[in-house]
């Protein structure tokens, strides 16, 4: 009698094991709509509290299963708040795991180099899960990059994330600038690295061009970037077309044909390459460029052979023109 009691006790421990081993190891409840759940966890939240949240999502069976596994896994001290995305099925074991890690649903906000701050708002604004409002930072004062956000989160401190960034990285390279740079202020260097920006879609010609707009500064020549009329026109959005004579010979703040030195604010938002290029440029003594013609430019020393290299772009033009636009 005793070794039949002993065993029937031994097959319903060995139940209940296999029991508790599928609950924790065996696939999850299906997703209620579609192969996933979105869940939001708040911070401070206990470990019944996200039990409770998780089976009403209906990504675990219960909440009771959940609060055992978690303080036997060790995992009870360790989950994180946040926004998570669990898989249709997903076991206990992977659930747990996830918490413990901080796997969060990673969501981002790009702000490319050589958008202006307006453009930077728009994207932020025509972000459906963010919150709140936000004004449109001055020019210059965010730091071109990816941006991580959690949904629910505040516009306005996102995008004083981003003016952060660019005031610590700012600070950063303006103490480690070269000596006898033509910049007065760490915001002077901010305007120039955006006409860098905006001059060149070649990576490697930015410290180039950083070197040639800085000799033109101390020479007390104008700077002539088309970048700088275009702002002044449209405020940095696309012409979609090319720039007029009356455009060039326009006298706005912003038109460098016109002024001697920089223009009032930046006309972009520099990326850290182009920040990096005006305050740290190569010794040189060139003081000209210009297209040519694929996709870079031609530098030179001498205004004679700058009206060489001109020459040279304005026939690339004519028999790109006389060949349809190949």
């Amino acid at each position: 009698m005793i070794g039949r009691l002993f065993a029937a006790l031994v097959g319903v421990a060995v139940l209940i094991a296999a029991w508790g081993l599928w609950s924790y190891a065996g696939p999850g409840p299906a997703a209620k709509d579609g192969q996933a759940t979105d869940v939001i966890l708040p911070k401070g939240a206990h470990v019944a509290q996200i039990g409770g949240a998780l089976e009403r999502a209906g990504v675990i069976r219960s909440r009771l299963i959940f609060e055992l596994a978690a303080k036997f896994s060790g995992a009870s001290r360790r989950l994180k708040a946040g926004e998570y995305e669990f898989k249709s099925g997903e076991a206990l074991s992977q659930i747990l795991s996830d918490l413990a890690n901080g796997r969060v649903v990673r969501r981002f906000v790009s702000a490319p180099e050589g958008w202006t701050s307006q453009m930077v708002i728009d994207a932020v604004n025509a972000t459906p899960l963010l919150t709140g409002s936000v004004e449109t930072p001055p020019e210059g004062s965010i730091l071109p990059d990816s941006y991580q956000y959690q949904r629910g989160d505040d516009r306005a401190a996102l995008v004083q994330k981003m003016r952060y960034a660019r005031d610590k990285l700012l600070a950063q390279l303006w103490a480690a600038r070269a000596p006898g740079l033509p910049l007065k202020t760490p915001e002077e260097a901010v305007t120039l690295a955006s006409i860098v920006e905006k001059e060149t879609g070649v990576p490697s010609e930015r410290p180039r061009i950083a070197a040639v707009f800085e000799n033109r500064l101390r020479a007390g020549m104008k700077l002539e970037s088309d970048p700088t009329i275009i702002y002044g026109v449209s405020r940095g959005r696309p012409l979609g077309r090319g720039i007029l004579k009356s455009e060039v010979e326009a006298a706005t703040p912003y038109n460098t044909y016109r002024i001697v030195g920089l223009p009032p604010t930046p006309i972009a938002n520099p990326g850290r390459a182009a920040l990096e290029a005006v305050l740290n440029p190569p010794k040189s003594d060139e003081m000209f460029f210009v297209a040519n013609g694929t996709g870079g430019h031609v530098f030179a020393s001498t205004f004679a052979e700058h009206q060489a290299n001109v020459a040279k772009w304005r026939a690339i033009e004519k028999q790109r023109a006389a060949g349809g636009g190949r």
